[in-house]
């Protein structure tokens, strides 16, 4: 099998093995020998994978706001005093906006993909509005180029919460993590603490994390 090269370092991915996305395309996945990263290869099933921009298989997507609502409420209460407008990057229907919006949060919504039902007249507009953080939710696994999305965040504001749960040790065979999904195919980036930090490092960031599904880059120590 070739390698590919790391859309996060720009090293040699390899070959580890191959899934059956969507119950009919068979995809290669390459993990990177410096920085953990694995990727699929070029993902051209996309734009069937988001016939829906939210996936018929995410039946927790109300409970996992409502539990992002309260740790990014605690979290930015005490890094950030509570204050200034944030943004949510991807934020789907706009429940999570809406949540924390009812929890005395400047918030605003951000999403091209989806339709914003739920905190409507919040849109984000970049012309008028400074913001002090960005919070990104179950989105860092659906980038196909991850750099060039982060990138666009780090425009917005240098503070990011985020989360995506990190690829296990040792990396999981094709049918022994749910999270590769491969039901809808939507995720094709999977991160290690070893690429966010390489991440965090590339663009002089402090990089914190539980080590599990919660991470932030930040300006702050």
């Amino acid at each position: 099998m070739k390698n590919v090269k790391c859309k996060i370092c720009g090293g040699t991915s390899k070959y580890i093995f191959s899934a059956e996305l969507m119950r009919k395309y068979t995809v290669e996945y390459f993990i990177c020998e410096c920085c953990s990263f694995l990727q699929t290869e070029e993902p051209f099933w996309l734009k069937e994978a988001y016939m829906s921009p939210i996936n018929l298989t995410d039946t927790g997507l109300l409970a996992r706001n409502i539990y992002f609502s309260r740790i990014v409420s605690s979290i930015f209460y005490f890094v950030f005093g509570g204050g200034g407008k944030c943004l949510d990057y991807a934020g789907g229907y706009g429940v999570f906006v809406r949540l924390i919006r009812d929890a005395g949060f400047d918030y605003y919504w951000q999403d091209p993909f989806s339709q914003n039902i739920f905190a409507r007249g919040f849109e984000y507009d970049r012309a008028s509005m400074k913001i002090l953080a960005v919070t990104s939710f179950e989105a860092f696994e659906h980038f196909a180029d991850p750099l060039s999305e982060i990138e666009k965040m780090l425009e917005i504001s240098k503070n990011i919460f985020f989360s995506t749960q990190l690829l296990p040790k040792p990396v999981p065979a094709h049918g022994g993590w749910w999270y590769y999904g491969l039901e809808h195919g939507q995720h094709v980036s999977f991160y290690s603490a070893e690429t966010l930090g390489y991440i965090a490092k590339k663009y002089g960031l402090n990089f914190y994390t539980n080590f599990s599904d919660f991470h932030f880059f930040t300006e702050k120590k």
